[in-house]
């Protein structure tokens, strides 16, 4: 037993998140029955969910606070390649939808609440942006946070002196730490989190929507392996790919079984802080990246709604199509940092071509059918993109 703790201790962490992965794999496949296992996942994730949005808050007012005056152009070329990177998926999506049409099986489903149009979204997010700080805090809204913690960041600037702001520093560097002890039981986390959808999903998504699942993953994977890469490699001429399978390693390997942008929001802090980055930077660029840097999501926002499209005859031209990407790219920014955030946006693209809500919210249920590969790629890609993103800006920025 002593030389199984002692391995286990002196073994990098990604090891022990794949040990953990084929033995959750395993356990799903042959001993479904042991559900009690499905209680690590949740207790993982819960940890992190409660835990990240302090984190965030304290973070981005400390950062905000003790920040130099040369960090604004840094924020604004982070955010140009958030929207960039998601326009230009959404794009892709559109185009291998009309290369690679898909049909779905429309059946009468229970419907559930969702936006009806982007005037709605829009609403939503400024409401978001201004409600209580508190409540923001708990009900894990980062709209909200970032807007508060950005606000009193500011404030501490201009009115508190340097003790306080270092004493808000270091109340940042203790959640920091609490982080990271949570994210040493990631293996047993991913263990019940692989158990978990193994288990319950098996093998049926591949054969029943194989098509549509592959459209999705298809457009999602080249957006992360050659559009997103291309981005980098213009603005920093340097090879990209040493960086990007970096960030797919740790980050996108956490947040495809967490699916969560917003759970894995400290892993992509630590990250970070591993690459050297510069803290005051990216502890606010990482939260705003998994607000707006969404590119899987207006895949599948794209993707589900052209597929709704063909599926009941709407022909839809060039122009609209154009205009459903641009669509597409500003509903991501407003889609939820939980499991299957995206999906309920689809009704709102869907409103834009003419199709209603009852026939609209038929593809919603399809894609929780699929969301146990669809939800995970993408939340995988989009999280990683964020630290990718960051760095490429830092880097940018250092070079001119």
């Amino acid at each position: 037993m002593k030389r199984i703790i002692q391995f286990w201790t002196s073994t990098r962490l990604v090891v022990r998140i794949f040990i953990g992965l084929v033995i959750g794999a395993l356990l799903g496949l042959f001993a479904p029955q042991l559900s009690g296992f499905t209680i690590l996942g949740r207790v993982f994730v819960s940890a992190l969910k409660a835990i990240a949005p302090v984190l965030v808050a304290v973070l981005v007012m400390s950062s905000v606070a003790k920040a130099k005056s040369n960090l604004g152009s840094r924020f604004r070329i982070v955010v140009f390649e958030y929207l960039l990177s998601t326009f230009i998926a959404a794009l892709l999506a559109v185009a291998s939808s009309y290369l690679f049409p898909v049909t779905l099986e429309l059946k009468d489903v229970a419907a559930q609440d969702a936006p009806l149009g982007f005037t709605e979204v829009f609403t939503n997010l400024l409401t978001n942006m201004v409600s209580n700080p508190l409540l923001s805090t708990s009900m894990a809204n980062y709209i909200g946070i970032l807007f508060w913690a950005i606000l009193f960041g500011l404030a501490l600037k201009k009115t508190a002196n340097e003790h306080t702001i270092y004493m808000v520093h270091d109340f940042a560097e203790m959640l920091s730490q609490v982080v990271r002890w949570v994210i040493e039981f990631a293996p047993f986390g991913i263990l019940g989190l692989v158990f978990t959808s193994v288990s319950e999903g098996g093998l049926e998504v591949f054969t029943t929507y194989g098509h549509l699942v592959l459209l999705l993953v298809g457009c999602m994977l080249v957006n992360t392996f050659v559009s997103n890469p291309m981005i980098s490699f213009l603005m920093t001429r340097r090879n990209p790919y040493p960086l990007l399978l970096t960030c797919l390693k740790v980050s996108g390997l956490n947040a495809f079984f967490t699916r969560s942008s917003a759970a894995n929001i400290p892993i992509n802090m630590q990250l970070c802080k591993k690459l050297g980055l510069d803290e005051d930077f990216y502890s606010v660029s990482i939260p705003l990246g998994a607000t707006i840097n969404m590119n899987g999501a207006a895949v599948t926002i794209t993707v589900m709604t052209l597929a709704v499209a063909h599926t009941i005859g709407v022909e839809v031209g060039f122009l609209p199509a154009l205009f459903l990407g641009v669509i597409a790219t500003l509903a991501a920014c407003g889609a939820s940092g939980v499991a299957g955030g995206s999906l309920l946006l689809i009704p709102m693209a869907c409103s834009f071509i003419g199709i209603g809500n009852e026939v609209a919210m038929q593809a919603v249920a399809i894609g929780f059918i699929i969301g146990v590969i669809q939800d995970s790629v993408e939340t995988a890609l989009n999280s990683s993109g964020d630290v990718f993103f960051t760095a490429t800006a830092e880097y940018y920025e250092k070079k001119i």
